[in-house]
């Protein structure tokens, strides 16, 4: 069985971090969310792959190239427009026979689920996930074990069941594909196909996710699935750890690392290759640290993502927060995480204020961001690539390129 993976579109919700690379290529627990998916369909026994890919699409042919250094085959095809899911899906018909499954990169699902599908026979199933507030989802009406319709938002929902994105298609779904018309919102959507197969008597069942699922859509969520990722991790240490340095928990440490004197580190924590840490550095846990950081004298680190090639100067504080690559923080840099109210950080997604729903969020700081000394970052603070701001200067809402 083949597994199709939706790579094509940017993810313009998670500006600043896709200036330079496709959403599934962003880094969570130091590997690109996408690896995490095929991971998961590896684990499942699954070896075929087709990529779907478009914005920035160098970015994953040149890292998966044609799967042979993960010991899989990989497959890509471009979408030329980006019409919606059902169109996305089209462009495997060539690619394809019999059933085959369709995950999105930027979602973190288990072996477990996708074991269940490739056991699956029906013509389509759609993965489910129990939610408290289904009519902010598209979600399935169902007769025993098949889905007899699906309903997008509804004011008064038939289940609790929500659409999770996940399934498992027999090739008859391009035949759908092929009849489904532009929804209101100018797209073709892979829900209307499924309806006019399940109008034509197909058998569409479902599957209920039971395991961990994460749909990245915002920067946040990636520490979310950050933090999950973590737990799974071991104890690995390639580097050096100098004998005052105090590791607990779970530390995976990186090739050529170097873990100095006076460090304490609380894990879970990944390290990548080639990192300067320390001395006298407290780095707390849910925290990747990408390769070739440096995390100097008395900086503090908490629940964090770093991105490769960053260094965060001594006397800062870091927390709750997601760093792209190459970003330099001047001495004495702080990032607030915490309102004074105790009510849900607001920060800013496509132009908009919105709500994180988290009590705790420091900064989403692009690539290539660099701090004067003793700058101040607010709560839910954006920082585009390449920005920069002054010694001293405090930072509370959208920071643009100077």
């Amino acid at each position: 069985m083949k597994v199709v993976i939706l790579a094509a579109g940017e993810g313009t919700r998670m500006r600043p971090l896709t200036a330079s690379k496709p959403k599934v290529m962003l880094p969570i627990a130091n590997k690109p969310m996408m690896e995490h998916t095929i991971n998961a369909a590896v684990g499942a026994g699954v070896k075929d792959f087709l990529i779907v890919t478009g914005y920035r699409e160098d970015a994953i042919m040149d890292y998966f190239k044609d799967g042979s250094e993960f010991g899989i085959s990989v497959e890509y095809v471009h979408q030329e427009e980006h019409l919606g899911t059902a169109n996305a899906i089209g462009y495997a018909k060539e690619f394809v026979e019999g059933h085959f499954i369709v995950l999105n990169g930027d979602m973190l699902v288990s072996t477990e689920h996708i074991s269940h599908l490739v056991s699956r026979t029906e013509d389509a199933i759609i993965s489910v996930k129990e939610v408290e507030n289904p009519s902010q989802f598209g979600v399935i009406e169902t007769d025993e074990e098949k889905v007899i319709r699906i309903v997008e938002k509804p004011k008064n929902p038939p289940t609790n069941l929500a659409n999770a994105g996940i399934y498992l298609f027999d090739e008859v779904i391009f035949d759908y594909i092929d009849r489904t018309g532009k929804s209101k919102r100018g797209e073709y959507e892979i829900t209307d196909s499924l309806q006019m197969m399940i109008d034509d008597g197909c058998s569409v069942g479902y599957d209920l996710l039971e395991t961990e699922w994460i749909d990245i859509g915002r920067p946040w969520d990636m520490l979310d699935a950050n933090k999950v990722l973590l737990e799974n991790i071991d104890n690995t240490r390639e580097g050096t750890i100098e004998p005052y340095a105090t590791l607990h928990g779970n530390v995976k440490v990186g090739n050529n690392t170097i873990v100095r004197n006076g460090a304490y580190i609380v894990g879970p924590v990944i390290i990548g290759d080639n990192c300067d840490i320390g001395p006298n550095c407290f780095i707390r846990a849910s925290t990747a640290i990408g390769n070739d950081v440096h995390i100097g004298n008395a900086v503090e680190v908490k629940n964090s993502i770093i991105m490769d090639g960053t260094k965060i100067g001594h006397l800062s504080y870091l927390g709750d927060s997601v760093i792209g690559a190459a970003c330099n923080f001047g001495a004495g840099t702080k990032v607030a995480n915490l309102r004074h109210d105790n009510k849900n950080v607001k920060t800013m997604v496509k132009g908009e204020i919105v709500d994180t729903g988290r009590r705790k969020l420091g900064v989403i700081m692009g690539d290539d961001v660099h701090t004067g000394i003793n700058t101040s970052i607010n709560i839910g603070a954006v920082m585009e690539p390449g920005s920069s701001t002054m010694p001293g200067e405090v930072v509370t809402h959208k920071r643009k390129t100077n």
